[in-house]
């Protein structure tokens, strides 16, 4: 069954899952820098990375835009009434954030490349079109660039900033979603952890948002189950080392396979050649084997959830893994006279508010709930 439309609250004693607020530090014994963040939109830039480039030719029309202070959702609304063009014909890889200066491209059919100009607002502003062949689809992206200035930082804050700088770049970070990812108070894990017990019905939501909405509420369970498991594994000193049976992804191409041989994989784990994965459920899940299965099945039943709650979603919550650790490409930390200012790169579906709450040492870096791909796509 893949709709819970008929389904009967037979699971109404389900328990309501919270999402962790206190989220293990990596670098817990070294001290933060505190500071504030988007006090101003140009304190936070980020950039696509596409996937690929359009090749000039084709059906459809990359926009490559930069906005300012537009969220993503009135982005896409903005184009398609200025343009009159369906939304359904609207592609973008990734959600950015609205309290931004932020480049991505958008498609549409080629045939409103005469009405793009009109785009052009105070806040918007179309910086090339080529065509291209294909429509750009959610997750078309290699991931982000970031340029982000932390104001009111604590004295001495690039010194503290360096060695924290230095752990990151010898072994990443914990690949926690964002707080934002839960919603106001946890709203949004709430009304997932309710339709999967039986609590609400996909009817219940209201038809213009019901189909994103169900979506992300399911995800948000998956990522809060996801979260717990990677909490434990940081807490318990096994973050970054290698277990027998555990998933692991080859980072170039993606591929999965069960560790078995740990003095060829923690060499190749260490070198950044492979990731430990861990869970995000669902009926199509890989599972590993021997501790780290062990791990998250004791996880998963703490939670009050069985596998076959998630089978009622099929289509949503097939499952899949997810790397612990992200690398973040070329970060670099430097003092400016309103703070410091950090640059980086990330994967799509990887959070920068995570990556700095590592320097800021605050429990949650505050977020706007669209933030970017940032949002996972």
């Amino acid at each position: 069954m893949t709709d819970d439309l008929d389904q009967s609250p037979a699971d109404a004693g389900l328990p309501a899952l919270r999402p962790q607020r206190e989220l293990p530090f990596l670098t817990a014994a070294l001290p933060g820098v505190g500071g504030q963040w988007k006090e101003n939109p140009e304190d936070f830039l980020v950039e696509e990375i596409p996937a690929y480039e359009p090749v000039g030719t084709g059906e459809h029309l990359f926009l490559w835009i930069e906005k300012r202070d537009v969220a993503a959702a009135d982005l896409v609304r903005h184009v398609g009434r200025t343009l009159k063009c369906p939304p359904g014909d609207i592609g973008v890889a990734g959600m950015k954030d609205r309290r931004a200066v932020t480049r991505q491209f958008v498609s549409v059919p080629a045939k409103f490349a005469e009405g793009v100009e009109q785009l052009n607002t105070e806040s918007i502003r179309v910086l090339k079109a080529v065509r291209h062949g294909n429509k750009l689809k959610t997750g078309h992206l290699r991931g982000n660039l970031f340029s982000i200035l932390i104001r009111d930082v604590v004295e001495n804050a690039a010194a503290l900033a360096a060695p924290i700088a230095d752990r990151i770049r010898e072994s990443g970070f914990p690949n926690y979603y964002g707080q934002q990812r839960f919603g106001h108070n946890g709203e949004t894990l709430q009304l997932g952890l309710d339709l999967l017990s039986g609590r609400r019905r996909s009817r219940d939501i209201p038809e213009p948002q019901r189909r994103f909405l169900r979506r992300l509420s399911l995800s948000a369970v998956q990522s809060d189950l996801f979260n717990h498991v990677l909490s434990a594994r940081l807490t318990d000193g096994l973050l970054n080392r290698v277990l027998v049976g555990d998933v692991m992804e080859v980072v170039a191409s993606g591929g999965k396979f069960i560790a078995e041989d740990l003095a060829a994989e923690q060499p190749r784990y260490d070198a950044g050649e492979t990731a430990v994965t861990g869970p995000m459920f669902g009926p199509k899940m890989r599972d590993p084997f021997g501790q780290p299965f062990d791990r998250e099945q004791q996880l998963l039943a703490m939670s009050g959830l069985l596998p076959e709650h998630f089978t009622k979603f099929l289509n949503l919550m097939a499952g899949t893994r997810r790397p612990y650790i992200v690398r973040p490409g070329n970060l670099t930390v430097e003092a400016e006279p309103d703070g410091l200012r950090f640059s980086f790169t990330l994967p799509s579906g990887s959070y920068a508010t995570v990556l700095l709450r590592e320097f800021m040492k605050t429990a949650e870096v505050p977020a706007v709930p669209e933030a970017d791909d940032e949002t996972n796509d």
